[in-house]
């Protein structure tokens, strides 16, 4: 019997491994980067595992990481929206796409990049106020420059998603028809 040079017996625990360890959205999502607010979700979920199942802190920490996936997953939600209402129906999930190999297409076009995720955040409700922003979507934004759609993102942006004073909230029928 060779049980310990068999490639795939350690195949379920790794598959658990991975899914435990998502730092986004869904199971086995590889297009995490290793940025700051991955470290915190990262630490949020090694803390969480530490402390016992039944514990108020468990929980906490629990709501806390749930609360964190689903605001990335609306966030993730809206740009795509607005990537398909643009017209990129089937590249949306390409450009949202970041990985730990992704690159910045042009380095010229980073400070530009910048400046509008910058603006995107003071300007619109795109992102929650809470949020701090994402590396994540500054390689976006490079690549809408590269496709010189950026200018039009901000402007969808801004129409369906209009930065409000705090406290008021938008309801569907006062966003722009599509």
């Amino acid at each position: 019997l060779r049980s310990n040079n068999n490639p795939y017996a350690s195949f379920g625990a790794t598959l658990a491994r991975d899914e435990e360890q998502n730092l986004w959205s869904t199971p086995h999502d590889v297009t995490h980067t290793e940025a700051d607010d991955d470290r915190v979700l990262y630490n949020m979920i090694v803390v969480r595992n530490q402390l016992d199942k039944d514990s108020e802190e468990w929980q906490k920490l629990n709501y806390d990481i749930y609360t964190l996936r689903q605001t990335r997953k609306e966030v993730r939600s809206r740009w795509k929206h607005i990537l398909e209402d643009l017209g990129f129906q089937k590249e949306a999930d390409s450009l949202l796409s970041v990985t730990k190999l992704s690159i910045i297409s042009d380095s010229q076009n980073m400070g530009k990049a910048r400046d509008i995720l910058l603006k995107l955040s003071e300007e619109t409700n795109i992102f929650p106020t809470s949020w701090e922003l994402s590396e994540r979507y500054l390689f976006v934004v490079d690549r809408l420059i590269a496709l010189d759609a950026a200018d039009e993102f901000f402007k969808m942006a801004s129409v369906v998603y209009p930065k409000r004073p705090s406290g008021e909230r938008v309801d569907d029928s006062q966003k722009a028809p599509q």
